[in-house]
């Protein structure tokens, strides 16, 4: 296929999906893909196409109301989280599909955005620490006034301990204006840290 109908037709995914997550009902949603697809340059500046698609879709399900997974629904938030995944990868290759891309790229995309919360590759946990690094950095303040400080313990808890560990010094250095929130985090670093040390 030729190179210019082949970004054509990768931009206009990239497009529809950002139209479908600015109809997300978690106003965060929108920054958070973006500010993930920044944070996956950041660790790997020359990342190719599929793991771009990954990183702005990653979330995707979550913008569509009638196909969202629901926490309620799932016994623990690992399962919630595992078919959160399954649900966006499976979302993101109708898109892709309709948008005629390879399906060599439609199964890479699928395998990222399907273990984008577990991991298991190099390159799926580069998408990890990028999607978990902007948890912190983007998603993390609005959490906080949205849940229990219990709630928001936990799921810093979870998103820190899934961290690599230049994921984990890059979290470090982040700064809040919420002194509350540089609390909480602060005490899950140790926590975390002490765990590892047992």
């Amino acid at each position: 296929m030729n190179r210019y109908i082949r970004m054509i037709k990768i931009n206009l995914v990239k497009r529809k999906i950002e139209e479908v997550i600015k109809g997300s009902s978690v106003p965060e949603d929108p920054i958070h893909s973006k500010n993930t697809l920044e944070w996956l340059l950041k660790l790997m500046p020359n990342a190719d196409e599929s793991l771009k698609i990954a990183a702005l879709g990653h979330d995707i399900e979550r913008a569509i109301e009638k196909r969202k997974v629901r926490r309620q629904d799932y016994k623990d938030y690992d399962a919630f989280k595992d078919a959160h995944a399954f649900n966006s990868a499976n979302i993101l290759t109708e898109i892709m599909q309709a948008c005629d891309i390879d399906q060599k790229m439609i199964n890479e995309v699928f395998s990222l955005v399907r273990h984008h919360e577990t991991g298991g590759t190099d390159r799926i946990d580069i998408l990890k620490d990028a999607d978990s690094i902007s948890y912190f950095e983007v998603n993390l303040p609005h959490y906080f006034i949205r849940n229990s400080l219990q709630e928001t313990k936990r799921r810093c808890f979870w998103g820190y301990r899934r961290l690599s560990d230049r994921g984990k010094k890059i979290v470090a250095e982040l700064n809040y204006q919420n002194k509350n929130i540089k609390s909480l985090l602060k005490v899950c670093i140790d926590e975390c840290e002490q765990k590892v040390l047992r």
